[in-house]
């Protein structure tokens, strides 16, 4: 994967209302009567009628310029929190709703809502007919005066509450860089529109992670108190749509060779949430791996006579926190080398390694069930080493800081997947159904595939660090 997009998205959002038009000439039509404009009058105590642009994951807010011409960079953008409930974007169409009309109380300062003024209008016009009529005064009296205060100061604290789903970001460069996200996140959505396939829908979903994460910093610290972790979430964004443009090259590769009748099995979605990143250590660089753009496919027998360190090995763990409020880790990617670690139970890690990389691809992933596989189902795991105190030296190495990893906390069924032989199944019991699902290899390779797509943006600036001081491997590699 290259940081240049072979296939580069369509500009997107660099004018409102780009597939309407005639909207957007109807909200300024509308701001030039009712509203304030943009123009050379405007002060930073002005407030500026704002057009808001919904969208799938927030929306866009624009000004309307004194000069007539189209904004080309918003005042405002709103990002969605991942995987929004719909209460979450109810909070969203609330917060994206036209701005209350307000009356001037000159010459006392301030101003109220025209919806108040009604309201308190309408109680006089029916509370003293009814006070008239034998009503308490203790009860009509209270009911006139609360509702137009609660019409005044209740949307209020709506809106506060209705912020807390969303991140909000204003500032010409914070906008800006938001709104350079948000274009290739909008090429993500469209492609996982145009094809169902799980590798688009998810790429879509990570996409929606970066964009909360960078709306999340630009609205805590700003571009100049996290300009690295911003440089970084472009990036990986970049690199995602560089992933989904081969994608969609190859796929249209795929059906212009097949079968005109034949139809793509769907896969069913297994690693919902996106995984905790373990960062690489930024001091420790090696060069890049050849992983880049590559699509994990089901594993191939291995040829003896071909090796490679080039790969990583993927292995379930016990579960445990990396701090208080974060996700828990139970499954752990790390590069074939640190199993040649000194704090790694030895010549066991070495013998692993020497079977991790026999005949594989260069980048792939191997998880340790398919090791047991190779190993007749696990039997002649005694000539090898023992695997479990191996993978329990990884993690101890992982979470002391010595070597790089992928985290990850993968769901019940694709942990089980992971878990499995490469041609093994996994049964659940949907109690909804009253049925068993079956999930087998493809659904395995599915899995493994989005652990791929994630640990190609992590290693296409360098790849894994495998810790220090490393002992010699048994066996050269070419």
């Amino acid at each position: 994967m290259t940081d240049t997009l072979r296939t580069p998205p369509t500009a997107h959002h660099e004018r409102p209302f780009l597939s309407d038009p005639g909207r957007w000439e109807k909200e300024r039509s509308r701001a030039l009567h009712f509203g304030h404009i943009r123009d050379h009058t405007c002060s930073d105590a002005c407030e500026l009628v704002l057009v808001y642009e919904r969208t799938g994951w927030g929306w866009f807010a624009w000004t309307i310029p004194g000069d007539g011409s189209t904004p080309e960079t918003p005042h405002q953008i709103g990002v969605l929190a991942p995987a929004a409930t719909r209460a979450q974007r109810l909070a969203l169409r609330w917060l994206t709703r036209r701005p209350a009309q307000r009356i001037s109380l000159a010459p006392i300062p301030g101003s109220l809502r025209l919806s108040a003024a009604a309201i308190a209008l309408i109680g006089l016009a029916v509370g003293l007919p009814a006070i008239a009529r034998g009503l308490p005064v203790d009860v009509a009296l209270p009911a006139v005066l609360l509702a137009p205060i609660l019409a005044e100061h209740l949307p209020d604290r709506l809106d506060a509450r209705a912020r807390e789903q969303v991140r909000s970001v204003e500032g010409k460069d914070a906008v800006r860089y938001l709104q350079r996200l948000a274009a290739l996140h909008t090429y993500l959505v469209q492609a996982a529109a145009s094809e169902d396939r799980y590798e688009l829908h998810r790429s879509a979903e990570i996409g929606q992670n970066l964009l909360w994460d960078a709306a999340d910093l630009l609205q805590a610290r700003g571009t100049h108190s996290a300009p690295a972790a911003l440089i970084d979430r472009e990036r990986l964004m970049h690199q995602l749509a560089d992933q989904v443009a081969q994608l969609l090259k190859r796929s249209a590769t795929e059906h212009g060779t097949a079968d005109a009748g034949q139809r793509r099995e769907a896969v069913r979605p297994l690693v919902p949430h996106p995984p905790c990143v373990r960062p690489p250590t930024p001091q420790h660089k090696s060069s890049t791996g050849p992983l880049k753009g590559t699509l994990l496919m089901p594993p191939t027998e291995p040829t003896p006579a071909v090796r490679t360190t080039k790969v990583y090995l993927l292995f379930a763990h016990e579960p445990y926190y990396p701090g208080p409020g974060t996700r828990e880790i139970n499954t752990t990617v790390v590069a074939a080398d640190s199993l040649l670690h000194p704090q790694v139970l030895q010549p066991d890690g070495a013998r692993i390694h020497d079977l991790l990389t026999q005949g594989r691809r260069p980048g792939e992933i191997i998880p340790l069930s398919t090791l047991t596989h190779e190993l007749n189902g696990g039997a002649d795991w005694p000539t090898i080493g023992d695997w479990e105190r191996v993978t329990t030296d990884l993690v101890r190495l992982v979470r002391s800081g010595n070597c790089d990893a992928l985290s990850l906390g993968l769901p019940e069924i694709a942990r089980a997947l992971v878990c499995t032989g490469p041609h093994s199944h996994v049964r659940a019991y949907d109690a909804a159904a009253n049925e068993f699902i079956a999930y087998g290899p493809t659904e395995r390779a599915a899995v493994l595939t989005e652990v791929d797509i994630i640990l190609t943006s992590l290693v296409s600036e360098h790849d894994l660090w495998p810790g220090n001081d490393l002992i010699h491997p048994q066996f050269p590699h070419a």
